[in-house]
């Protein structure tokens, strides 16, 4: 398309200058001309005619770490990540961990285990019985132990990553929750929370209970927060809950610095995110900064940044915990708006508008029956039946 449009740009100034096309053609020619690139180009070292010949990766470790390899070589040409580097710098930065010291276990250490294991287990008769006839029956709790103390805090992390939970909450920065939060909002295992499933409002009207594993005489702070539901700026959040220097794991004789506040998603933004963080204390902290009145229904008041919160502690506390959930509005946040915050409610529709029909003719010309229908007063259109 931009040679044609330089063909033609310089055809028409040549005739206008009164210069033979030839000339003109043969100097767009020139112009067009390819240049040889400055460096080989890509896969240039391959034999195209005998493939066989290729060296096989034979393993996916083998080939992922070739092509980290080759994504992390510099280029002569420019990239996208060169493009996008020069619009955002931050593009790409590393990250900071900023969670607890992670012992990654000895592989080695794994592969005999598991392969113990596997012998206890083709020794073992009456399994080998059970899995035969089908009526082999495995306890999902001792299942969801094993993935909690091996994968679970990497694969927490890419779902915190995933639903942008780290962007918002702590920029260039992140971390491994290697403690697990069970928060439950009834007896049943429906309204549990986990890492983005859906709960309504109505069912999170009240405080959850909330249990996790902690050494005896450990202090700890819990935060419940929501990055997606600030009405006047896009940067902070709201406190829904904050609770800190919590004895072990009893979080209600904790000191509450902010009360807790049932999600309020407004009407017409679709889902928000319910976040709980909680972090783990190297001493008593005291929080008489982040104190909320009691009862606190103001959301000046309840305004807040997880990041400046953390920037202020973080000599004397870590991120250990992490879960959230996903929540849009239903009849119960009405009257969160007007009986607890006292407030109208904020409403975000779109209001389409009416249908544009050009004016009436008197003879329409080359039109469907149906055509005063456009015009007709009434609610129920014939459409063309008369």
């Amino acid at each position: 398309m931009a040679l044609r449009t330089v063909c033609a740009a310089a055809l028409r100034t040549g005739t206008d200058l009164g210069v033979n096309n030839a000339r003109t053609i043969a100097t767009t020619v020139v112009l067009s001309k390819r240049v040889r690139p400055l460096g080989p180009m890509p896969n240039d070292d391959i034999d195209t005619s005998n493939l066989e010949s290729l060296e096989k990766y034979r393993s996916y470790n083998r080939y992922f770490r070739q092509a980290e390899e080759a994504k992390n070589k510099r280029m002569w040409w420019k990239t996208y990540r060169s493009y996008v580097e020069k619009a955002d710098p931050e593009h790409g930065a590393e990250r900071v961990d900023i969670g607890l010291p992670y012992c990654r276990p000895s592989r080695t250490k794994e592969v005999k285990e598991r392969r113990q294991v596997m012998r206890e287990n083709n020794r073992n008769v009456e399994l080998e019985r059970a899995s035969r006839l089908r009526t082999l029956k495995i306890s999902l709790d001792r299942v969801q132990e094993t993935w909690e103390k091996t994968s679970g805090p990497l694969h927490i992390k890419k779902l915190a990553d995933h639903y942008g939970v780290f962007r918002d909450l702590f920029p260039m920065a992140y971390f491994r929750p290697q403690v697990t939060l069970r928060i439950s909002y009834s007896q049943d295992s429906d309204r549990q929370v986990h890492y983005g499933n859906q709960l309504t409002p109505t069912e999170a009207v009240s405080a959850p209970r909330i249990a996790f594993d902690a050494e005896e005489g450990s202090l700890w702070t819990l935060l419940l927060t929501s990055p997606d539901e600030h009405l006047l700026d896009n940067e902070a959040e709201y406190l829904h809950w904050l609770v800190g220097n919590i004895p072990g794991g009893a979080v209600k004789a904790g000191e509450e610095l902010c009360h807790y506040l049932p999600p309020f998603p407004a009407r017409g933004t679709g889902f928000h995110r319910y976040i709980y963080v909680l972090f783990k204390q190297e001493k008593p902290i005291s929080f008489r900064e982040d104190l909320r009145p009691s009862p606190c229904h103001s959301l000046v008041d309840r305004t807040f940044k997880t990041v400046d919160f953390y920037r202020k502690h973080q000599d004397d506390m870590t991120p250990a915990g992490l879960a959230f959930f996903q929540s849009q509005w239903d009849e119960s946040v009405t009257n969160t708006f007007h009986n607890t915050l006292n407030m109208k409610e904020p409403v975000f529709e779109f209001i389409r508008p009416p249908v544009y029909h050009p004016p009436q003719v008197k003879y329409p010309h080359r039109q469907p029956l149906r055509y005063l229908d456009r015009y007709r007063d009434g609610k129920e259109h014939t459409y063309g039946i008369y």
